[in-house]
């Protein structure tokens, strides 16, 4: 198999109709952008995009693989991630591990973050997996309500250096 390439850029306005379908099911949003109602929409993104710092897009081999930005920030302190949402078929790719790189990268370049926060719901393994793999450290565990439904909101904090 040849070396996929990986790359990034700011997202723009065209890319959101991209962005939308890269989550499949109710469950896939509320992991990724939980005030969201499915399905995920071009208005809704917007919303959010107009509102966060840093909407990112990678791309994999030229394509729309993934997206993340952040929804929160204190500068010279903390990013926190969010909106982080990979393309179905760009799973298990690398693209996660790469776009969270670029998102640290840009906290410490753009904000002087010394802090990149993550927030990772208990049903979403493979959330949970990438950042025990990226060296997140747990901070937190905050029950959340969804629907009539008990969950748990892991929170993951990273220094950077």
């Amino acid at each position: 198999m040849s070396e996929r390439l990986l790359s990034h850029r700011p997202a723009d306005p065209a890319d959101l109709d991209a962005v939308s379908g890269f989550v499949h099911n109710a469950d896939e949003l509320y992991f990724a952008f939980p005030r969201a109602h499915w399905p995920l929409n071009r208005e809704q993104l917007a919303a959010a995009v107009a509102e966060r710092q840093a909407s990112t897009l990678a791309l994999l081999d030229g394509r729309p693989a993934g997206f993340a930005n952040f929804y929160q920030h204190r500068h010279g302190e903390f990013c926190a991630l969010g909106n982080l949402m990979i393309a179905p078929w760009a799973r298990g790719q690398g693209v996660a591990q790469y776009l969270v790189g670029i998102m640290e990268c840009l906290a410490k370049r753009d904000f002087q973050a010394r802090e990149l926060r993550a927030s990772c719901f208990n049903a979403n393994a493979a959330g949970l997996l990438l950042y025990q793999q990226l060296s997140y450290r747990v901070t937190g565990i905050v029950e959340r309500q969804r629907g009539q439904e008990r969950v748990a909101l892991v929170q993951f904090s990273k220094a950077l250096e």
